[in-house]
């Protein structure tokens, strides 16, 4: 009895296994065959009536306003950045912001130096290089933008309140 309860475990497998390996051949020749895949006419996808062959255009870009520099808007705010800093490379061991802004660079750039501060290390000690406590200048520093707020704001500038 017990022979013939393994052997009818043994077949059920057997079956089930074909059924799978049957159903995903067919499955894989369905997909091959198909050109594209049936979508509810209702769906529509994030790029709109454009097919996946056709390029969407693409958005205006927002320039940055690079005529004159903003002021600050309180006593000690690391000051803006007027320029496009997209491409610049800024990691562990490159900095191109120091390629113009750094000493003697800036002179011959026309671009204003490194505040003397960022030659200090945490223990105020004076170094020949920027600090590298200051050598990620995107922590403080941003490019400025005229952009609305994302949220509403209370803020007046110190000049603001004289």
């Amino acid at each position: 009895m017990m022979n013939r309860f393994l052997e009818g475990r043994w077949v059920m497998r057997m079956m089930l296994k074909a059924a799978v390996i049957v159903g995903g051949g067919v499955f894989g020749v369905l997909a091959i065959a198909s050109d594209g895949v049936a979508q509810d006419p209702g769906v529509q996808s994030l790029r709109g009536p454009v097919g996946i062959e056709d390029t969407a255009p693409a958005e205006d870009l927002k320039q940055q306003n690079v005529d004159a520099r903003f002021q600050r808007a309180y006593r000690q705010q690391p000051p803006l950045i007027p320029h496009k800093i997209d491409n610049y490379q800024i990691n562990l061991k490159v900095n191109q912001c120091l390629r113009c802004h750094d000493w003697p660079y800036n002179a011959q750039e026309g671009a204003p130096k490194v505040s003397e501060t960022h030659y200090h290390d945490r223990n105020g000690v004076a170094l020949d290089k920027v600090s590298r406590a200051r050598w990620f200048c995107t922590q403080c520093h941003v490019p400025q933008e005229r952009a609305r707020a994302l949220v509403g704001n209370t803020f007046h500038s110190a000049f603001d309140t004289k």
